[in-house]
């Protein structure tokens, strides 16, 4: 008889090739992670890994059992979730990453509603820009900006923002005048890391305009280029969504406002279970549905 506890022991070791790894995973001491593995091999009556010094490799009794413990977590996970999804409200911990700009934006205006309506969900946010493993690192949900690489992970998207030159009143009164995005070659240009540096227009009547942009200052978060933007230290090219109270408030101006430029999706990625609990459910509705009217508020 397998126990369910030994069994997201050992899914967790098979996943990541390391027990050290699987019982920081799973917040458990290394040897209690090896003790479930030693009760599975004693009940299967195989070996299920080859030990070696830095990495575990899976016997092919070990990929039998993979995927049939996958499939039986999964069940239980599916039971789980009907059974909370009948009896009451969405609870427990979610883990989500989210990157900077996202958070200190729209994840913000949004979050207050949703710990309201939703308050026996523990949001556990980590905010940075790396690309976490969801599936080692445990991770319910990631807000990922931009080009997505292929992967095993559902993708949800959320909503698509625009990239707009900007600049404060005091510095364009002062700089060149701009007329065609080739005028920017004449300009303090602010760019950060997570763009390329080309700035890509399209012109009322359809035509294209790829501007190499020689920035004068890269900064590694478009937060740092709004405030120096506001400052008068340049043009930057922000999110959209990042700039709307300022362009309200006349603290900045969008720079070629009658030209589009790029445009990047916003996606809520999760793994690909059979079944999307309650709690991941509610919060990626919750983050649809908040971006929602902010799109229409920020239309040109």
């Amino acid at each position: 008889m397998f126990d369910l506890s030994d069994l997201r022991a050992f899914a967790r070791i098979a996943e990541s090739g390391s027990i050290s790894a699987a019982a920081r995973v799973l917040r458990m001491p290394k040897s209690s992670a090896s003790r479930s593995l030693v009760r599975l091999e004693e009940a299967a009556g195989a070996a299920l890994v080859e030990r070696s010094t830095r990495h575990l490799r899976l016997t092919d009794a070990g990929l039998l059992l993979q995927r049939h413990a996958r499939r039986i977590l999964d069940d239980v996970g599916e039971a789980e979730n009907a059974l909370q999804g009948l009896v009451g409200q969405p609870r427990g911990d979610l883990r989500v990453s989210v990157p900077f700009t996202f958070a200190a934006g729209p994840l913000a205006r949004i979050m207050p509603s949703f710990m309201k309506r939703f308050p026996e969900v523990r949001v556990l946010l980590t905010i940075d820009n790396r690309v976490v493993d969801m599936l080692a690192e445990e991770y319910d949900v990631a807000i990922r900006i931009g080009l997505l690489p292929d992967s095993d992970l559902i993708a949800r998207r959320l909503t698509t923002f625009a990239l707009w030159p900007c600049a404060s009143s005091a510095y364009l009164r002062g700089a060149p005048r701009i007329t065609r995005p080739a005028d920017l070659a004449h300009h303090v240009l602010i760019g950060h890391r997570e763009l390329k540096e080309v700035w890509p227009f399209r012109s009322p009547d359809g035509s294209k305009h790829d501007v190499e942009v020689a920035t004068t200052t890269v900064v590694p978060e478009p937060d740092v280029a709004r405030t120096m933007c506001l400052a008068g230290a340049g043009i930057g090219i922000l999110p959209d969504f990042h700039m709307e109270e300022d362009l309200a408030a006349g603290r900045l101006a969008r720079v070629l406002p009658e030209y589009e430029t790029r445009s990047v999706d916003v996606h809520a990625i999760y793994p690909s279970h059979r079944s999307l609990s309650a709690k991941v459910r509610v919060f990626i509705d919750a983050l649809a549905t908040g971006l929602a009217p902010a799109r229409r508020s920020i239309q040109p």
